[in-house]
């Protein structure tokens, strides 16, 4: 989708297409395989992590790229290599998350009582549990089957949390209490639990049988499409934007960075180690979208694991880099943490900082903690004015009020895993953690501009 077109035109294909892209995302290995099919159209080729990487980046011609992408689990990492790349070329990372808060199926899901057909489910993450009540969901993932195959299921609209009628809990509007293990088991039919199978019925939809099951990973998702709304069209509603928002944004901006062209070092700068190639890239352009951040990203497909310093390493072991060198060209790096921050909420204003206030519109966040609970510091401030002002989207400032102590995101953690400058950036949005949420279109398209004049280089 080339940025090169009137705004109200580009608007309209934006949200349209992000709107599908979150559609058909339901859980992190639903939002992996999407990317990977888009970045499989836009030329991108995969990469297995078994097999030998040498030869990437081995295109002729100084302006010629190497597109590449690698998934793990439910992350994905892709990648836009110029020839010129060489054993000290720096990266410009975006980091995302794919994962978003919900529920998740336990071992034996199949439950019930009174007649009711349940699911057994544990709390995901920090969902905004009321949020979830009397809402159609559906459950997606992946089934294992003994051969170690990975198969996707969605199961569309199939589920629901019921919310108890006022007439049964007449105090409820002046305090909902959710027990996170009775109130929250949804329920997907009628009958004998001891007679039915809800894993049986999964493996149908995935086209395998329930005894060839092994595991699973299956979570639910609101299956309410999202919808513009609002004022000219200027108000979004969606699931999932915590973290899907930044992560289309980044893929919009990989693609178009694959589309252009990286831009090359001005005339006089100093080397990054061209093998012979011509001038020497500025940089390689990095998207990480990662899984399990709303866990903690404790994990081998979280940013607490390997998985970016391993697919770095190959890419650097692939242009000849020493470990010294390495640390070069990661001295050079900048990522970008790019994940959903908080509007002012107009009904919670206390709640907010009392002077730094971020409004719907009027532009992305550059987040701010004093205990580094973002990763950004001075160095990264600038680099963000740097690339909204090439962008030309506004941006805003983000603190939390003293009394009201921050969440944190991949920043912290890619910056202390890999020493590489880390910023902290995201949309502002009401409602986060719900099972749908609420952005303002201009602040969604000015993150994916921003994004897009990082990895190009600004």
């Amino acid at each position: 989708m080339s940025l090169e077109v009137s705004a109200e035109v580009y608007t309209t294909a934006y949200i349209e297409d992000f709107a599908r892209f979150i559609q058909a995302s339901p859980s992190s290995y639903h939002a992996a395989a999407e990317l990977a099919r888009r970045l499989e159209e836009a030329g991108f080729t995969g990469l297995d992590e078994g097999a030998d990487w040498s030869e990437i980046g081995a295109a002729d011609g100084a302006e010629a790229l190497g597109r590449y992408f690698v998934v793990r689990d439910g992350a994905v990492i892709a990648w836009v290599q110029p020839a010129a790349s060489g054993p000290t070329t720096p990266f410009r990372i975006l980091g995302a998350h794919t994962d978003s808060p919900g529920f998740k199926l336990k071992p034996k899901p199949t439950t019930g009582a009174h007649g009711w057909l349940q699911a057994g489910v544990e709390v995901y993450g920090g969902p905004l549990l009321n949020s979830w009540l009397d809402r159609e969901l559906e459950l997606a993932g992946r089934l294992v089957t003994r051969d170690g195959r990975e198969h996707l299921v969605r199961t569309g609209p199939f589920l629901r949390i019921p919310q108890l009628a006022i007439h049964l809990d007449r105090g409820v509007n002046d305090g909902l209490a959710l027990d996170k293990q009775r109130h929250t088991q949804p329920v997907w039919g009628v009958g004998d639990a001891s007679q039915a199978d809800l894993l049986e019925h999964l493996a149908g939809i995935a086209g395998v049988k329930a005894a060839d099951v092994a595991g699973y990973d299956i979570l639910t998702a609101d299956t309410a499409a999202p919808a513009r709304f609002g004022l000219d069209g200027a108000l979004f509603a969606s699931g999932r934007m915590d973290n899907l928002s930044s992560v289309y944004a980044a893929l919009v901006a990989l693609i178009d960075v694959a589309s252009r062209g990286a831009v090359p070092e001005s005339e006089g700068s100093a080397p990054t180690g061209g093998r012979g190639r011509g001038a020497a890239a500025s940089h390689i352009s990095v998207l990480a979208a990662f899984d399990h951040e709303e866990l903690g990203s404790e994990t081998r497909s979280g940013a607490c694991g390997p998985f970016l310093a391993d697919v770095l390493a190959r890419i650097g072991e692939g242009l000849g880099a020493s470990q010294g060198q390495q640390l070069q060209a990661f001295a050079g790096s900048w990522c970008v943490s790019a994940d959903a921050g908080h509007a002012v909420h107009p009904n919670y204003p206390e709640r907010h900082d009392p002077v730094v206030r971020p409004l719907a519109g009027a532009g992305p966040l550059l987040k701010i903690n004093a205990n580094q609970r973002y990763a950004t510091d001075a160095a990264g401030a600038a680099l963000w004015v740097r690339a909204c002002a090439a962008a030309e989207v506004p941006f805003q400032e983000f603190v939390s009020n003293n009394t009201v102590p921050c969440g944190s995101t991949i920043g912290p953690l890619t910056a202390t895993r890999l020493g590489i400058r880390t910023v902290d950036v995201g949309v502002p949005l009401l409602s986060m953690h719900s099972a749908r949420e609420l952005v303002h279109v201009d602040d969604a398209i000015a993150l994916s501009r921003a994004i897009t004049a990082f990895l190009h280089g600004a």
